[in-house]
């Protein structure tokens, strides 16, 4: 009897998901740092290979494989696949601050979408697709 009460108990008790912290692969990591601060992200390196963006309560971790290019897979630009989705309050100063920026590629200009967005995208030195949105008002 005790065996099924803490059998009950331990499957009433469900682990509560806090945080996801995107992890990107590259093959040089200060290029990547140095690119991701100029959108305001600050970056702490730790060797050899590891390194934290921050920039607000936004986390994106870089973990460095030499010599690493990703995959070829032209389909993903005509889909415009998503590597990370970022929600803020205010994505139109968002795309004026990195539509000035020389090194910025905004590779979708800042547009409304069915599902209640506001959104815009930017394409990494790596070619990762970073969408910023804001829910429409």
């Amino acid at each position: 009897m005790a065996n099924a009460e803490q059998q009950g108990t331990r499957a009433a008790v469900r682990a509560h998901l806090r945080k996801s912290t995107t992890v990107f692969l590259v093959g040089n990591i200060e290029p990547t740092m140095k690119w991701y601060e100029q959108l305001g992200f600050t970056s702490r390196y730790y060797p050899p290979g590891f390194a934290i963006l921050r920039r607000d309560d936004i986390e994106i971790f870089l973990q460095q494989q030499p010599g690493y290019v990703a995959p070829e897979d032209s389909g993903r630009r005509e889909r415009e696949a998503w590597d990370i989705y970022i929600v803020t309050d205010n994505v139109r100063a968002l795309y004026e601050e990195y539509s000035a920026l020389p090194g910025v590629e905004i590779s979708r200009p800042l547009c409304p979408q069915d599902h209640g967005m506001l959104e815009f995208d930017v394409m990494d030195l790596n070619g990762r697709r970073l969408v910023f949105a804001q829910p429409l008002q």
